[in-house]
């Protein structure tokens, strides 16, 4: 028997909050969840109705009592400083709002406010607004600079012909240091020129075979990158070269964090239906192909763990923080999801995309 939700669909309202919500009845079930409370959940309404809600939720507060006290009050409660997880992430400190519906007591309202929200939402807008200032204007900038750099590493070149060894390290020094400066350009450039995708059906354990191939004999030479495949996976939309260079970014970045200790990437694919994205318009979409990249590497550092998608944000050293952004904006364009789970010794960049429609053109025609 299915579950039936005790109260409508509240509407527009409810579904533009964006702060998780959640309706809870007399049995501490699940009746309607917010789309909001779906992403903090990583799971759809659908599969959330009628399910136990602190299965999915973990507070460390007396909910219960909280519930019971609300709903004999017919009053709102406020419960701030509070831990709240998943289960699947670190605890969160959250401001929790519990609140009975008047047109039904046994209905109750739970909203979770994120305490760090609002610093994150600005420091979130200011990132955005500088690194679009910023990319822009290198763009602007870069022919410009690149032509006296080439002739700075041409003259460097030139001099370390005429002179001794211990003065042919400042010469390297300078040859080195440009051509970092011009790497630099290029991949701003590549950031702000990117082409829109042209979308086909592409097969992804190809286009991430192709990247583990490429990364083995490169960047990733010491490491070992397993495969955890399900060969059932049907074919997704995409642009295959983006694709791939969504996945050569991810296992680059992957690499990079484990250092000279080498490590263990693995790349995991499956099939989970419960992430819907939802547009300005229409139902939503469904995002059922799933892909990680996880690396046993140190974590991301946690003050820039909410900005890591962000154009110049990086945790390593002479980092130039465009490979994620990069990333970010070509699933973004592939009407995808991109999400990251970090600790210590256990990073996941977990990839959701569409389903090809049946009768897509493929890749190789």
């Amino acid at each position: 028997m299915s579950f039936r939700s005790p109260y409508p669909v509240p509407g527009v309202v409810w579904a533009s909050l964006p702060l998780p919500a959640f309706l809870i009845d007399a049995a501490a079930r699940i009746a309607e969840v917010n789309p909001a409370g779906e992403l903090f959940l990583n799971a759809s309404a659908r599969t959330l109705a009628g399910v136990p809600v602190f299965d999915r939720l973990h507070i460390d507060a007396p909910m219960d009592e909280a519930l019971g006290r609300a709903r004999s009050n017919r009053a709102p409660l406020f419960l701030n400083d509070v831990d709240v997880t998943t289960g699947e992430r670190p605890p969160v400190q959250c401001n929790l709002q519990i609140a009975p519906m008047h047109d039904n007591p046994d209905i109750v309202m739970l909203l979770i406010a994120p305490r760090d929200i609002a610093g994150r939402l600005g420091r979130s807008m200011q990132v955005k607004t500088s690194a679009k200032s910023a990319i822009g204007m290198a763009e602007m900038l870069a022919h410009e600079i690149k032509n006296p750099l080439a002739g700075i590493t041409g003259a460097a070149q030139l001099l370390s012909m005429g002179i001794g060894p211990e003065d042919r390290e400042l010469t390297d020094l300078i040859v080195e240091e440009t051509r970092r400066i011009l790497k630099l350009l290029e991949q701003v450039e590549q950031f702000g020129k990117l082409r829109r995708p042209e979308l086909k059906a592409v097969n992804i354990h190809d286009a991430l075979d192709r990247a583990r191939k490429s990364a083995l004999v490169g960047f990733a030479a010491g490491m070992s990158i397993l495969e955890e495949y399900d060969p059932s996976l049907p074919p997704t939309l995409a642009d295959r070269d983006q694709l791939m260079q969504v996945f050569l970014n991810l296992i680059k970045n992957a690499a990079e964090a484990a250092g000279h200790r080498g490590g263990t990437i693995r790349l995991r694919t499956f099939y989970d239906q419960s992430l819907r994205l939802r547009g300005k318009d229409g139902p939503g979409r469904s995002l059922p192909l799933k892909i990680e990249i996880i690396d046993d590497g140190p974590g991301i550092p946690p003050e820039i763990a909410a900005d890591i998608f962000e154009p110049f944000v990086s945790g390593r050293e002479n980092g130039t923080g465009l490979g994620l952004a990069l990333v970010s904006k070509i699933i973004s364009d592939h009407g995808g999801w991109i999400a990251v789970e970090s600790a210590p010794g256990r990073t996941v960049f977990r990839v959701s995309l569409p389903v090809a429609p049946s009768g897509s053109a493929n890749e190789t025609e």
